[in-house]
């Protein structure tokens, strides 16, 4: 019985109702005066009241997917396996018909993907598609679930030799892909903007930052403890290319992400330009910070005031070289806290990066105003991302492995790309 399966919700609210009938049968009996009536009234009530808030915090972990396992509630992360070896050696799963085992992408189960609404269907050529794979980390031992759309283009025969450009879409703390999927609808959008004319054809992959549930490590590499950064900046790219038809080259590479996971994106397009040249945050923090969710993110010692400046985007802009890179930010001008550090960002950016807007004038912090955002956020930083990026050699066969090009230097060269929609705002 799963976590996040509505036979758990079902059982719980059960074991709930019956609390309470019990409650009320026997409290007459408890109705006495004494030491030990005094004593069964406080444990039937606050037996009671705690089976009540489990069921419904079931019920809201069923409907968010903020844990997506009994092992992820209580801090137990799946690790990946000894000898992880690239795709292409043959097996028996297959992930977009690349084989898969042993691999650094391979297939999951589709019990999150089953109860997200309006996905593609019938003809992937036609339609497109979204897999429900995990992604392995080779250098950290990660395993991180992620859903992944495949645009119709990837399956037609004129594009069977097109590496297509790639937006990593990251989930805020403590969200899951299934948040991504259903309730900010990322491949539902990517695929109506792309059949609109108004996205090239791109692929979607929709991940959590969240590495070690229930640890929030806001996309850092922690001294001694979860290495996101290096997972999201190296591990993720590594495993897409080796399993999907991707573009090589960071001009084909973009990431986004709500709240937490908007705050990353912008950290990993600052501090990664080789990995990621475009960003989208939708109402972002600039500034990595310790909390009681976090713990200690930049350990101790004489080193801890340059990592912390180091995850520290304003510090960055004045004290760092800027990187060639073009960022999107979307914040309310009322009903977000953050409009202030938002426009503070804006005007501290400057040449050679580049930087957007999104700033309307109401909303919240959740996903109503995210989905908003999410049309202009999407067709603009896909203005920004090369296709076709590159193409697969004549002489490699389906699910070969291509190595990658040499990496160019943390401020790669790239022509700027076309104005954005009118609905963001660019400053140079």
């Amino acid at each position: 019985m799963g976590l996040t399966s509505e036979t758990t919700v079902y059982v719980m609210a059960a074991l709930a109702a019956v609390c309470v009938g019990l409650l009320v049968w026997s409290w007459p009996r408890f109705a006495r005066q004494g030491l030990w009536q005094v004593c069964g009234r406080l444990l039937a009530i606050g037996t009671t009241q705690v089976v009540m808030i489990a069921a419904f915090a079931c019920w809201l972990n069923s409907s968010y997917q903020f844990f997506g396992s009994w092992g992820e509630l209580f801090g137990s992360v799946e690790t990946a396996p000894v000898g992880v070896t690239q795709a292409g050696d043959g097996g028996t799963g297959t992930v977009s018909g690349v084989a898969v085992k042993g691999a650094l992408v391979q297939p999951a189960g589709d019990e999150q993907l089953s109860r997200v609404s309006g996905l593609p269907t019938g003809p992937a050529a036609v339609n497109g598609r979204v897999e429900s794979v995990k992604v392995i980390g080779r250098r950290t031992g990660v395993v991180d679930p992620a859903f992944v759309y495949l645009p119709p283009q990837y399956f037609q025969k004129a594009y069977q030799r097109q590496r297509f450009p790639v937006i990593v879409a990251l989930s805020g703390y403590p969200g899951s892909i299934f948040n991504l999927a259903q309730h900010l609808r990322v491949s539902q959008t990517a695929g109506e903007l792309q059949k609109s004319g108004r996205m090239q054809p791109t692929v979607m992959v929709m991940i959590r930052p969240t590495i070690a549930p229930p640890r929030d490590t806001e996309c850092v590499n922690v001294p001694g403890g979860p290495q996101t950064e290096t997972f999201l900046a190296r591990d993720l790219p590594e495993a897409l290319k080796s399993a999907y038809r991707v573009g090589h080259d960071a001009s084909a590479w973009g990431v986004m992400g709500y709240s937490s996971g908007g705050s990353c994106a912008l950290q990993l397009t600052m501090r990664d330009p080789h990995v990621y040249t475009t960003a989208a945050a939708l109402s972002p923090d600039y500034r990595v910070k310790d909390d009681p969710t976090t713990g200690s993110l930049f350990g101790s010692g004489p080193d801890r005031t340059e990592r912390m400046n180091g995850h520290d985007l304003m510090w960055r802009l004045k004290h760092l070289p800027v990187p060639q890179v073009s960022v999107l930010v979307a914040e309310s001008k009322h009903g977000e806290r953050g409009y202030p550090q938002t426009q503070a960002f804006i005007r501290a950016v400057k040449a050679p990066m580049r930087v957007a807007s999104i700033l309307p004038e109401q909303g919240s912090h959740n996903f109503p105003t995210w989905v908003q955002e999410m049309p202009p956020a999407l067709t603009w930083m896909n203005q920004q991302l090369t296709f076709p990026q590159d193409v697969v050699p004549r002489h490699l066969k389906k699910g070969s492995v291509v190595a990658d090009p040499p990496r160019p230097g943390p401020d790669p060269l790239r022509a700027d790309g076309p104005e954005p929609t009118p609905t963001a705002r660019t400053r140079r």
